[in-house]
């Protein structure tokens, strides 16, 4: 995984949530795992798609790697910056090169402020620009993202869910970083908006040098959109490879299912494909299974699967997993 232009390395990162009782004097009884010790790098240019299902930690991993959660244990670097020992001021100057874009156009933008006032408002912060040089500047992000610029005085309620999900790549950029985590960018749009987001994204990451880590669920959107893809189970990396070969060669059970639920636009090879149906529910995460965190759905399931967790390595070149059928 590592090697020359790594721009994020993440190492053994965990990020554990206690579970309290009391009410006077609380205690900790348990904690929820919802990262549990991931590791990857994600090269400086290329988008890393990360995936998997709702509830298993990918949004968590997201904001621990910017540092928004403090990481319970593991290491985040931004090029040779540990991040996870960084805070106040020094943080906050590296928060310039890292921005997020979020889920819910909806909530990730504040009702009372302008749009001017919203993409402004890092610039302000971080004492940029100012005056009549930052509201140019928010004209030309509004430019880049493909709205009028005029509308530096409007509100976020006189706007649709795409036009406000362009108002957050705005503001992601205001900085001009180098990293963006998208944080299931599109989820919340139709799908006639979808595709609109996603070429303004790959759009922006060619013509800034952007380097994108991209969570969603949707496997097809992140197969056009990566150039890696990290398939992630209940606050575990299973497999982490290129998007052709992940397609082309799932070795994780776990993967193998997904993608044999991405309906293909053949009715013929649709016909003769066989799904994999996972059976049982998704564990807790305050209480994950011994062994592979997979054990209790995989269909190929073995007795050492449920004693001893799997090392997650590289089986081929290029390709990690974590799966003793594999090792």
């Amino acid at each position: 995984m590592s090697g020359n232009g790594v721009l994020v390395r993440v190492r053994d990162l965990k990020m554990h949530f206690p579970i309290t009782q009391g009410i006077v004097i609380q205690r900790q009884v348990g904690a929820i795992k919802a990262v549990d010790g991931i590791t990857f790098d994600i090269v400086r240019g290329e988008t890393l798609g990360l995936v998997g299902e709702s509830g298993c930690g990918k949004s968590t991993t997201g904001r621990a790697m910017l540092q928004l959660y403090r990481p319970t244990a593991g290491e985040v670097y931004f090029e040779d910056h540990n991040l996870t020992e960084m805070k106040g001021e020094s943080l906050r100057r590296m928060r310039r090169r890292m921005q997020m874009i979020f889920q819910d156009p909806y909530a990730s933008l504040n009702p009372r402020m302008t749009v001017g006032d919203i993409i402004g408002e890092p610039m302000l912060v971080h004492n940029i620009v100012k005056g009549r040089e930052r509201r140019e500047r928010v004209q030309e992000l509004l430019r880049v993202v493909g709205l009028n610029p005029y509308f530096v005085n409007r509100y976020p309620h006189e706007f649709s869910g795409g036009q406000r999900q362009r108002i957050g790549v705005a503001r992601a950029l205001a900085l001009n970083p180098e990293f963006i985590i998208c944080d299931e960018p599109i989820s919340a749009l139709d799908v006639s908006i979808q595709a609109q987001i996603i070429n303004l994204l790959e759009d922006l990451q060619s013509e800034f040098n952007l380097t994108y880590l991209f969570i969603a669920h949707d496997l097809s959107v992140v197969r056009h959109i990566s150039d890696r893809i990290a398939v992630m189970y209940l606050g575990k990396i299973m497999e982490l490879t290129g998007r052709t070969e992940l397609y082309d060669n799932p070795l994780h059970p776990y993967t193998q299912a997904l993608l044999s639920a991405v309906p293909i636009p053949d009715p013929v090879v649709e016909e003769q494909r066989k799904r994999l149906i996972l059976e049982g529910d998704v564990p807790s995460p305050a209480n994950p299974p011994v062994g592979c965190n997979f054990c209790t759905r995989c269909p190929v399931v073995m007795d050492i699967c449920k004693e001893q967790e799997p090392e997650f390595k590289e089986s081929e070149s290029g390709h990690w997993v974590a799966c003793w059928r594999v090792q």
